[in-house]
């Protein structure tokens, strides 16, 4: 069937379609894949990213997704296919995967962004005590004492719980003045004294906070900080130990789902934004420390000082530490056998 345009109705239609088309409303999707309790910080940075990006996109509505879960199991669900467009994660090795086993990112993924793609704020493990400290909780030491019951994030899921065992581990190695079998059989009460192993740090949270189980909490510090302060001052008492680790924050866009999503412009303007100046006093307000040092002037009477070893430094980086302590078989397994006859 043919139909035949008269050429001043033909003008018009046209005229009709040029205007739809120039002033169609573009839709921006981005879905970020992050560690268990990153929730409230990402909650309060996204607005600002979306006001930025539509101010220089024109149009464009932009729409930030969040998923949160222990960091391993946020990259496992990636390689099997998850979406994710931007991962914001707590462990080098858990972004690494991503590569190695889906080649979903670049092999360079860490020269893409400044800091070797760790944005400039950091966090270390501190413990969150009830009410009066009845335990008498003021150092690593004193969490493998009889009675004491521990709730954290299990190392095999959560790069929160590798954090928490690492940090134990040579902080008592340094007190034991590299000493390995006695470290070894402080780590062995240490992991005796777990409560619960739950999979990720919010639900170590739960678990603690709304169950009422273990007497310390282990966590990141700016996730303990922050629910005391939501909890109230006088319920719950923060103890960062005198000697901890640097927990960085690694993140990159994810190369074949942004082709794929058509996102690759919104991914990685978002990460840089982790990057910029407005970001960081919305950072810091989550007690994340930041390597603005003015910022960290201002807010210095909020973090206990505390020597901070890298893992690079006491454990010769994250491969090495991985195959030591967390594969199949390893010293997790070893000591948490030992822990149990």
């Amino acid at each position: 069937m043919t139909f035949t345009l008269f050429p001043g109705r033909a003008r018009h239609i046209c005229a009709v379609v040029a205007m739809l088309a120039c002033g169609q409303a573009q839709a921006t999707t981005l879905l970020n894949s992050s560690y268990d309790v990153s929730r409230e910080l990402f909650a309060a940075l996204n607005p600002g990213f979306i006001a930025q990006w539509q101010q220089e996109h024109p149009g464009d509505t932009l729409t930030l997704r969040q998923s949160h879960a222990g960091s391993s199991r946020q990259a496992l669900a990636i390689l099997q296919g998850f979406p994710a467009d931007v991962v914001t994660y707590n462990q080098v090795t858990d972004v690494q995967i991503l590569h190695d086993r889906g080649r979903l990112i670049a092999a360079d993924w860490r020269d893409r962004l400044p800091n070797q793609s760790s944005p400039p704020y950091y966090s270390t493990m501190a413990f969150l005590v009830r009410k009066g400290n009845p335990k008498g909780i003021h150092d690593w030491r004193d969490l493998a004492r009889d009675g004491v019951q521990l709730v954290f994030p299990n190392p095999k899921t959560s790069g929160n719980g590798r954090y928490t065992y690492l940090a134990a581990w040579g902080a008592m190695e340094q007190a034991f003045d590299g000493d390995r079998s006695r470290t070894r059989a402080w780590m062995q009460k240490f992991l005796a004294n777990v409560e619960v192993f739950n999979t990720g740090g919010r639900g170590a949270t739960t678990t603690f906070i709304e169950r009422g189980q273990g007497d310390v909490l282990i966590s990141f510090e700016s996730e303990v900080n922050t629910l005391r302060d939501q909890a109230g001052a006088g319920d719950y008492q923060v103890i960062v130990p005198a000697t901890d680790i640097l927990a960085e924050f690694p993140v990159a866009w994810v190369d074949k789902n942004v082709e794929k999503n058509g996102t690759a412009q919104a991914a990685k303007s978002y990460l840089n934004y982790l990057y910029s100046p407005a970001a960081q006093p919305i950072i810091a307000g989550f007690y994340y420390l930041v390597n603005d040092t003015q910022m960290m002037n201002a807010n210095k009477s909020k973090f206990p000082p505390t020597r901070l070893f890298l893992v690079e430094y006491r454990f010769g980086g994250w491969q090495p530490a991985m195959a030591t302590h967390f594969e199949r078989g390893g010293e997790l397994d070893q000591l948490l056998a030992a822990g149990h006859r």
